[in-house]
């Protein structure tokens, strides 16, 4: 189920309401979002593979960076941001290009550490996984 990007990245984001840079740049496109999940389509683009024709790991984690601080982001206060402090990323198959679906689960939502676990995946096919841990920034 696609819903409103307007509105996810207001929830999400506050009143500019626009995904960050590097949603854009990896075919972001909120998919759906829980009170301890979310789920993000990107686009595994011709220009992410590498000379195997797979696309390149350091993209697949940066898509896991990707949803798991953005579910993190989506339980902050105002005046709120996070950073990832680690991203421990397990790459299980490669990934053709194409679509790939990450979601991430809230595992713990400290006072200044959260905890998030992530899965990408292409069809029906898990193609990797990551453990973050982000730092709560006030600003």
């Amino acid at each position: 189920m696609k819903i409103d990007d307007t509105e996810m990245g207001r929830r999400i984001y506050g009143s500019n309401g626009g995904a960050p840079p590097i949603t854009t740049t990896l075919g972001g496109e909120f998919v759906s979002l829980a009170d301890n999940a979310i789920e993000i389509a990107y686009a595994g683009t011709p220009a992410f593979l590498n000379p195997a024709g797979h696309v390149q790991g350091g993209m697949l984690s940066a898509m896991l960076d990707d949803v798991t601080a953005t579910l993190v982001t989506s339980t902050l206060a105002k005046g709120e941001r996070c950073a990832t402090l680690s991203l421990n990323t397990t790459f299980l198959r490669p990934a053709s290009a194409g679509r790939l679906l990450g979601r991430a689960t809230l595992v713990r939502r400290g006072r200044g550490v959260c905890n998030a676990n992530g899965e990408l995946w292409q069809g029906d096919r898990l193609v990797a996984t990551a453990s973050a841990v982000c730092m709560i920034v006030a600003l």
